[in-house]
């Protein structure tokens, strides 16, 4: 009898053992899927996140770059109209002919300001990139001679505001 006593009480510990073991492996995969789903949400979190800041910054940038064409366009007018203006006095000293010249010139920056007043700032970025892609020398002429004009201008302010 003692064999048998024995006996049950092994069969006793391999079915509490068993019953264990399910619950710990029911446990682990709940505490598993838990853990998963949290893990899901802090990636969306984290996505939602990033489009929120991308969104901000797209905005943020066409804001500067709506501020940057009005600024051009307004400079380009005033480019027209110093051309105009001085026109008279190349008529007086060069010629007619000459004066001719300004004029048409200013009349070219002028059409030009009115073409970047008109189209919204995707349409400008793609005619810079169609540019860009038929004359890829001349941007970038184009691009080291506005970095040059740049590099002067902040030079002149750097050279007028010393510290002191």
């Amino acid at each position: 009898m003692a064999d048998s006593s024995v006996n049950d009480t092994v069969n006793d510990l391999k079915t509490t053992t068993t019953q264990v073991g399910n619950e710990l492996a029911k446990t682990v995969e709940s505490e598993a899927d838990t853990l998963s789903g949290k893990t899901t949400d802090a990636k969306q979190a984290i996505k939602d996140g990033a489009s929120k800041y991308g969104a901000q910054a797209a905005d943020k940038a066409r804001t500067f770059a709506e501020d940057g064409k009005a600024r051009a366009s307004g400079a380009l007018e005033q480019i027209a109209q110093l051309l105009t203006d001085a026109a008279g006095q190349v008529d007086e000293k060069l010629g007619s002919q000459y004066g001719g010249y300004a004029r048409n010139a200013a009349d070219s920056v002028s059409g030009f300001a009115d073409q970047v007043k008109a189209k919204d700032i995707d349409e400008l970025f793609d005619d810079a990139r169609e540019l860009v892609r038929k004359s890829p020398a001349i941007a970038v002429g184009a691009a080291a001679a506005i970095g040059f004009v740049v590099a002067r201008l902040v030079q002149s302010g750097v050279d007028a505001n010393p510290k002191g």
